[in-house]
């Protein structure tokens, strides 16, 4: 059974489009660049991931709700889109592992949506006019003051986020007698990524996004890392230049999706908004190093310039994007640094990738017995 009667609702574009639903959770509106996400499970770490802050989330798959919500899975402290909007909401969830229903889940984390929409129309349009700031709202009887707030808010270009999404405090996540220790920067990291960093012997240490690499270096780590994170990678000229002096000493890092945007940035090579960007779990990669096929995890709106990457004589692409062709890995030829587009770590999707996290284990114990060897 619903929460409570369900009211009408409706979303309006940036240009004036308009598509009917019907609320879910809370009441109320909430305003957001639209995107979608083609992924046929995973709605709950779709929602935690830091990365879709301030996105209001199109799911594409027709049934949401169907399997509850399992707390262990989240990927954050808690929700991190600005609004729901699907097709087929279930109030009933047949999930055994499942603590709530995703409506009180919904509600618990005050998220307003709206479902009963033709997402597939919905889709379409996107697809054809790029995403776009947008508002859901019950508040149908306000519309012309919607519109008003809406045209006011600001593009997701030139918009950084991470500042919002990122830890206030260091923390610890691991072993603390593990083989080796990691300084990750947070821009809006995902627990499943520091799982598997700790999974592979590696006690890590998670820094707010505004820390200095002297800062970061004073706890001795054996690696770096920059995580993902929402927003325009630009205007977060702090973590280009801890990335540049990571790279200066030579030391172990690795990037992930706004991380490798910055490893990008940090070197002159330029990023840009896609006209939709990347989100599902069945994007097709193809790994330039070894020739083979991975179906990865991905969450972006911005790229890498491919051209300027690849006359930079001090990296190689090493991962394609084979949808498109786009820049989805990169490596430099003469430091220890590497980072990828997409999510190796899954949460959700495919673990064809996962062995990334093993290259940065073995990059970090390469540079370890380097160090040890006599002079």
């Amino acid at each position: 059974m619903a929460y409570k009667t369900r009211k009408k609702a409706i979303l309006i574009l940036a240009d004036g489009t308009k598509f009917f639903g019907k609320s879910i959770g809370p009441d109320g509106t909430s305003f957001g660049e639209i995107c979608f996400n083609t992924g046929m499970t995973g709605y709950q770490e779709i929602f935690t991931d830091p990365s879709y802050y301030g996105q209001l989330m199109v799911t594409t798959n027709a049934h949401i709700g169907n399997y509850g919500v399992h707390t262990e899975d989240d990927q954050s402290d808690g929700i991190k889109i600005a609004g729901l909007i699907c097709k087929n909401f279930s109030y009933e969830f047949s999930r055994p592992l499942a603590n709530v229903s995703l409506e009180d889940y919904l509600i618990k984390n005050e998220l307003f949506g709206i479902s009963d929409v033709d997402t597939r129309a919905l889709v379409n349009y996107i697809r054809e006019h790029g995403a776009m700031n947008a508002v859901i709202t019950t508040e149908i009887d306000h519309e012309e003051t919607l519109i008003n707030e809406l045209s006011k808010m600001p593009s997701m270009e030139g918009l950084e986020l991470a500042s919002k999404v990122s830890t206030k405090e260091p923390y610890f996540v691991g072993d603390s007698e593990a083989e080796f220790k990691v300084a990750a920067l947070d821009l809006g990291v995902k627990k499943n990524i520091l799982r598997h960093l700790s999974d592979r012997k590696i006690y890590v240490k998670v820094f707010p996004f505004d820390t200095t690499f002297e800062e970061m270096q004073k706890w001795r780590p054996d690696g770096f890392f920059i995580s993902n994170g929402p927003g325009d990678p630009n205007p977060l000229k702090h973590p280009q230049e801890v990335a540049k002096k990571i790279i200066e000493y030579d030391l172990p890092l690795f990037g992930i999706c706004l991380g490798h945007q910055i490893i990008a940035l940090a070197n002159g090579i330029e990023t840009y908004k896609m006209f939709n960007g990347h989100r599902g779990i069945n994007h097709p990669v193809i790994n330039l190093r070894t020739g083979k096929g991975e179906i990865t995890s991905q969450n972006h709106g911005f790229a890498v310039d491919k051209s300027i990457a690849e006359s930079n004589k001090e990296f190689e692409v090493s991962h394609i994007h084979l949808n498109d062709q786009t820049v989805a890995g990169l490596r430099m030829k003469n430091k220890n640094c590497f980072s990828v587009q997409y999510h190796p770590e899954a949460g959700p999707g495919p673990n064809d990738a996962t062995y990334l996290f093993d290259e940065f284990y073995q990059n970090i114990k390469n540079n370890s017995l380097k160090k040890a060897e006599p002079i």
